[in-house]
């Protein structure tokens, strides 16, 4: 069973230690069994007290615990430039050289950028911190406009929600997009941001009479088959074009065609999971007329073409794609 150690700081933020712990621990294969064993990780050894702000915590496991998980995830702490104790250091550094696979939600980015793992890579945090980690690790290149990024063996997240996202990302690498469909069902989370969406999206208030973009995109999503035109969508929305794009900007942070382009992409990876459909056939099914642009726009997304993906996660296998989704 794949091991997923959570590592507790003093000072760790409870939403970024809580959230991968629940997410994690939620999984259950198509067989009935638990995906993922979670443990926590204090870095003071187990049974030591951790200052998480408001309470205490103690955790069953020390540092030791990190040599034989299979998944580091860092959360944040309250004061990101507190330093790192040396024995931190030294577990992160043997976990990253020993191909464990380390990611950070939100400001637990300046925990990997502090043991040395994120050097030569590009990375994320929080919008509001993501300044000052460029401007203490110069050797990190530092996105401030993703939600996560996946650089295949370590990745990072913005704010504690896109942790999610990043989290959800994982389990759909690792055991495919209808495992991690439950999963996000079960949070109630919706599986359809990628990694590449911005962080900070100002929306509108929504109108008084309530329109918001919910009862189209539910239209949408029942409808992918069919060929719909930007007019077609703004006529079923009962909204001119620039309205259309205006609301979507606002809602979705995208357009209405990329959102359509991006659904019918994700049902895609459903179906070439679940059933043994020829790639032609779900080309149709998911409303692309030509099967040669839909292998090029699955490729854009994906990283991978449809026969690659279908090898790798055909029945919810364990193999994982390179981190591609989302770029």
């Amino acid at each position: 069973m794949h091991t997923v150690a959570v590592l507790a700081l003093q000072d760790v933020v409870v939403s970024d230690l809580a959230m991968p712990i629940d997410a994690f621990g939620r999984v259950v294969l198509p067989s009935g069994k638990q995906a993922y064993r979670v443990r926590v990780c204090a870095e003071d050894g187990a049974g030591n007290d951790i200052d998480a702000g408001v309470f205490t915590l103690r955790a069953p496991w020390g540092l030791d615990g990190l040599s034989a998980a299979d998944t580091i995830i860092v959360p944040g702490r309250g004061d990101p430039s507190l330093e790192l104790a040396a024995p931190v250091v030294s577990a992160l550094r043997s976990a990253l050289a020993a191909g464990t696979r380390i990611a950070s939600i939100c400001v637990g980015a300046f925990v990997l950028a502090q043991a040395g793992v994120l050097d030569g890579l590009r990375a994320t945090t929080h919008w509001l911190g993501t300044a000052e980690l460029a401007r203490r690790y110069p050797r990190i290149s530092v996105d401030p406009n993703v939600l996560y990024v996946d650089n295949g063996q370590v990745l990072t997240s913005a704010g504690a929600a896109a942790g999610l996202d990043m989290c959800l990302h994982m389990i759909r690498n690792d055991h495919g997009s209808a495992v991690a469909a439950d999963a996000a069902r079960m949070m109630v989370m919706p599986l359809e941001r990628a990694g590449g969406q911005a962080q900070f999206i100002v929306h509108e208030p929504p109108a008084p009479d309530g329109a918001t973009l919910e009862p189209l995109l539910r239209w949408l999503a029942e409808n992918l088959g069919r060929e719909l035109s930007l007019e077609d969508i703004a006529a079923r929305a009962s909204m001119s074009t620039r309205t259309l794009n205006r609301r979507f900007r606002e809602q979705t942070g995208t357009t209405p065609l990329q959102w359509l382009h991006r659904a019918r992409l994700r049902q895609a990876q459903y179906l070439l999971e679940t059933t043994a459909h020829s790639v032609e056939r779900i080309a149709a099914q998911v409303g692309f007329g030509s099967p040669t642009t839909f292998r090029d726009r699955f490729k854009r997304l994906v990283g991978t073409s449809p026969h690659a993906y279908r090898r790798a996660f055909r029945g919810g296998g364990e193999a994982a794609l390179a981190g591609n989704e989302g770029r």
